[in-house]
């Protein structure tokens, strides 16, 4: 079991994505920070989402983006360079009950480059470390990293991602056939947002995924949506208003 209570919310990129000014902070914290996840812990969270992608010297940081604002891409420059978070230095600060959703964002560069060099390759000594000392989730689009890390880690759970409306009725059993231990789909993927009459209700779907023996994550969605979700059944939320999801669930948020 991946989450010990349901709905777990986890905090999108920390307290949500984009710069966010959390109940009583005077600034704004940005997202994929340590301010960022403290803040969500802060509010009442137990886990939390970061986006880890590689850099031009092998080493690895938080971002979401493959660029950095001024455009530059994140592979192609050095850890220091870049300016930011590395993340063996976020784990280091962030204390070890908050466990983490690690959302893996290879880069064009692992088609071609060595194995080695690899987001994969980089990432496997940091998971084995980190796994000793904090509950992990890996969730990725990429489903060859899933694999790899698969056959690398055991005992780490890993999820696949879905991207923007990804029917269902693809995502489930691709996750299920991947041997791997959750779906995370987007909300645009559930219906709610975008009616679709192809798609089975979507308690079966996540029924179907718990039957499958997968864990199923939502993410992104809005505060007033959050209790939709809850009660079709997902496991957990990745969420960007942390303080107005935990409302609107009242006592069965976390």
């Amino acid at each position: 079991m991946i989450f010990d209570r349901t709905p777990t919310l986890i905090g999108h990129r920390g307290h949500g994505s984009g710069d966010v000014v959390p109940p009583g902070a005077a600034a704004p914290v940005a997202e994929n920070t340590l301010p960022s996840l403290l803040a969500a812990v802060e509010g009442g969270l137990s886990w939390v989402e970061i986006d880890v992608t590689r850099t031009a010297d092998d080493d690895l940081v938080l971002r979401h983006d493959p660029t950095v604002p001024d455009g530059a891409h994140v592979v192609d420059l050095p850890a220091a360079a870049s300016g930011l978070p590395r993340l063996v230095d976020v784990f280091d600060a962030l204390p070890p009950d908050v466990a983490v959703d690690v959302d893996v964002k290879t880069v064009l560069d692992d088609a071609v480059d060595d194995p080695s060099r690899r987001t994969g390759a980089l990432l496997l000594p940091v998971l084995r470390r980190e796994a000793r000392r904090r509950r992990l989730l890996v969730t990725s689009f990429d489903p060859s990293l899933l694999v790899f890390l698969r056959d690398e880690l055991p005992g780490v759970p890993l999820g696949l991602l879905t991207w923007l409306r990804f029917p269902l009725w693809h995502a489930v059993p691709a996750a299920a056939g991947l041997g791997l231990d959750a779906v995370a789909v987007h909300t645009g993927s559930c219906g709610t947002d975008h009616p679709d009459t192809r798609l089975r209700p979507l308690e079966h779907c996540v029924e179907v995924a718990h039957k499958a023996g997968l864990e199923t994550v939502v993410w992104c969605p809005a505060a007033e949506a959050a209790p939709r979700y809850a009660a079709a059944g997902f496991d957990a939320m990745v969420v960007n208003d942390v303080p107005g999801v935990l409302a609107a669930l009242g006592p069965s948020g976390s």
